[in-house]
């Protein structure tokens, strides 16, 4: 899939900005990413609200393999095949998986690594301190 048909496809559900990644897209609006166009297919975001919708499609999650195992990537699943000629429903999905996507960055929190590094230059500032004192 190329740029331009993931923007036709997505244009009952709005504006979309459409990035490389892996190898394929990644598919965002508001800068949230909701869904992946990969050699594998089209995925979209879902969560513990979405799933059964999908379940019931009889979609299945992303998955890759790895020399040692199979990885099922389960915030990611297939989108039903049958979305691709229906855009006015497809544009309900898509707008569930940017849901579910919101409700996931929601859920995340700050992590630890990213206060440390903003201490660091105090500390860095503190011990030179220090060492013109000593001298």
């Amino acid at each position: 899939m190329d740029r331009e048909f993931l923007t036709d496809l997505f244009a009952d559900f709005g504006p979309v900005t459409i990035r490389k990644m892996f190898s394929g897209y990644g598919i965002s609006a508001d800068g949230i990413n909701f869904a992946l166009s990969l050699r594998a297919g089209l995925f979209l975001r879902a969560d513990e609200v979405t799933i059964p919708d999908f379940e019931a499609e009889g979609s299945k999650p992303f998955q890759y393999s790895t020399r040692a195992r199979t990885v099922v990537v389960n915030s990611y699943w297939e989108l039903p095949a049958r979305l691709f000629d229906d855009s006015a429903e497809l544009a309900q999905w898509a707008r569930a998986a940017l849901a579910a996507a919101q409700r996931a960055k929601v859920k995340t929190r700050p992590k630890k690594k990213a206060a440390a590094k903003k201490a660091a230059p105090k500390k860095r500032l503190a011990k030179k301190a220090a060492k013109r004192k000593v001298r």
